[in-house]
């Protein structure tokens, strides 16, 4: 509990795991599809070699800025209107 009961109360234990366990299962599911995805792109389905060539490498390291670049935009976006849903709604309640 917080100081003299005012504010938000502490999440217990509980909770914090599983928030922890909740943005774990996010990042495994993000990098799980940033691999198939960029997989699928940038290698061909018949392996000629066992390293990447030039092209394969170049192409992965566009693919993953770019799946980053878009979660952070999609991130901020999503945020934004988070934000002005709580907005609209915590200003109804005070109109006259």
């Amino acid at each position: 509990m917080s100081f003299l009961g005012f504010g938000k109360p502490q999440p217990t234990l509980a909770e914090k795991m599983n928030a922890a366990e909740q943005e774990l299962e996010m990042i495994t599911d993000m990098f799980n599809r940033l691999t198939r995805s960029c997989h699928n792109k940038c290698i061909p389905t018949d392996y000629r070699e066992a390293d990447l060539n030039k092209g394969e490498s170049v192409c992965l390291d566009r693919c993953v800025s770019k799946f980053f670049d878009v979660n952070i935009k999609v991130s901020e976006a999503m945020q934004s209107q988070s934000q002005a849903m709580r907005g609209a709604q915590g200003g109804a309640g005070f109109s006259a």
